[in-house]
């Protein structure tokens, strides 16, 4: 087994009593059908890397846990409204048998190291692309540094911004949310600055 990392060790002792041992059975099932795996954090949850690369993950939630494959095969899909790949797991029982967890564990990584996309949901359809009205433009432009930051955002910052004007219901309030948006860009903020923190 790679060497475990003290981050999860203190992620499991401070889930809730039912989810311990459930996240213990899938801590140790992915490293025995892939040896060669790493464990991290990411989004403040257990991640499972292979070759550098996302496998799997897992989390604890105040009545369920969750786990999902990055790449994946054969695996039932989630329940609605439950992320991860089975859906709502509350006890060992909603889990597959250890051997049919572990094929499906070796064939996300298969998968994974021949290069495959991260499945996607069918039923999530893909978000439309959003145009930049010609008024918010014009406001980024006119105002120094305003576009510069707007253009080196990551694409969904830069949908944060368009939605929230988008949305305006009147024009009186999509004049107020552009040029608050323009003050936010000049300085370099996020849409949702005041959240970053938390």
């Amino acid at each position: 087994m790679a060497i475990p990392d003290p981050r999860i060790d203190a992620y499991l002792a401070a889930a809730p009593a039912f989810a311990q041992p459930i996240l213990a059975r899938l801590r140790e099932d992915v490293h025995a059908a892939c040896p060669d795996v790493e464990e991290t954090i990411k989004w403040s949850r257990p991640h499972f890397l292979l070759d550098g690369q996302l496998l799997c993950g897992m989390s604890a939630f105040k009545a369920h846990c969750a786990f999902g494959f990055w790449a994946r095969e054969g695996a039932e899909p989630g329940q609605p409204g439950a992320m991860g790949d089975y859906g709502r797991i509350t006890a060992m029982s909603d889990l597959p048998s250890r051997a049919e967890l572990r094929r499906q564990i070796r064939a996300a990584a298969a998968l994974l190291q021949a290069g495959a996309p991260r499945a996607r949901k069918a039923d999530r359809p893909a978000r439309a692309v959003l145009t930049m009205p010609a008024d918010f433009a014009a406001t980024l432009d006119a105002t120094p540094g305003a576009r510069q930051h707007f253009d080196a955002f990551a694409p969904s910052k830069q949908r944060d911004y368009l939605e929230w004007v988008l949305e305006a219901k009147r024009a009186d309030t999509r004049a107020r949310r552009i040029a608050q948006a323009a003050e936010w860009l000049a300085e370099g903020k996020a849409r949702h600055w005041k959240y970053e923190a938390c």
